[in-house]
């Protein structure tokens, strides 16, 4: 059962659809034809481009001129306390190296905290012009209708996207997790954007999803919409670096894929 939210939520609702929007259609608008990399993070091969710092100026700005009192954190960079109770977790282009090649697996990601965790949760994928969202206790939604996560399937039935870390040693360690995991469920799947991952479980597009190392606006506005659309969604095993493993599927799949991951060093 889905109820429709009000008062306050409403209105974040509202923002993060408008802020979302706005950022995914500067990106497909004024993407340049020789867009290249701006900057690098973590290693070479995880990369910024001009389009990234833009789009999170860009709705920075938005909410910000709206909301004065929230706080923010972005993927590039933008951090403010903030003293509402409300924090906004942004990630402008979550597939970034999608974006450069021209591949069509990329999102804008918006989320709205509270202490309780993510309350809104919106992800605009404006190649496929599909817009998900879900409010806490309210449901999980694309383009308006509701979704739900498969559910009742077991792990050698169940289709499971993945993603891969950016220094060598960890997708070396992440490759032989895919070896030896591949054997036991239908197949792998791979986008390149953790939250387009998470927005596929929670519509049934794949049965489950397991990734190392994500970061907080990775993962806000999925995960939330996720659990509103009926999967469980846990960070486990975390090691000494700070990363933990997010896994997200139906709660019956969850147990034994966790532990199979588990199991593997995942």
């Amino acid at each position: 059962m889905t109820t429709e939210p009000h008062g306050d939520t409403a209105d974040l609702l509202e923002l993060a659809l408008g802020a979302a929007r706005l950022a995914g259609g500067m990106l497909l608008a004024d993407r340049p034809a020789d867009l290249g990399v701006a900057a690098t993070k973590s290693s070479p091969t995880d990369v910024v481009t001009e389009m990234d710092t833009a789009a999170e100026k860009l709705i920075v700005e938005y909410l910000r001129a709206r909301r004065p009192h929230d706080g923010f954190l972005g993927e590039e960079g933008s951090g403010e306390r903030g003293d509402s109770g409300i924090r906004w977790v942004i990630d402008p282009i979550d597939g970034t190296v999608n974006y450069l090649y021209g591949l069509p697996a990329w999102c804008v990601s918006i989320a709205a905290e509270d202490a309780d965790g993510a309350l809104v949760g919106v992800v605009e994928v404006p190649t496929q012009r599909e817009t998900f969202h879900a409010v806490r206790g309210a449901g999980a939604f694309r383009d308006g209708e509701p979704v739900r996560a498969n559910t009742a399937v077991p792990m050698p039935r169940a289709l499971v996207a993945t993603g891969f870390g950016y220094t060598v040693e960890r997708r070396t360690r992440q490759a032989g997790v895919v070896h030896r995991i591949l054997p036991a469920v239908r197949d792998i799947r791979r986008y390149g954007s953790a939250a387009i991952d998470l927005c596929a479980v929670a519509c049934g597009r794949v049965d489950a999803y397991y990734e190392r190392g994500l970061n907080p606006w990775d993962v806000a506005a999925g995960a939330l919409i996720a659990t509103e659309a009926g999967a469980r969604v846990g960070e486990l095993h975390p090691e000494a670096d700070g990363s933990s493993l997010t896994v997200a599927a139906a709660p019956e799949l969850y147990t034994e894929l966790a532990e199979a991951l588990g199991a593997l060093g995942a």
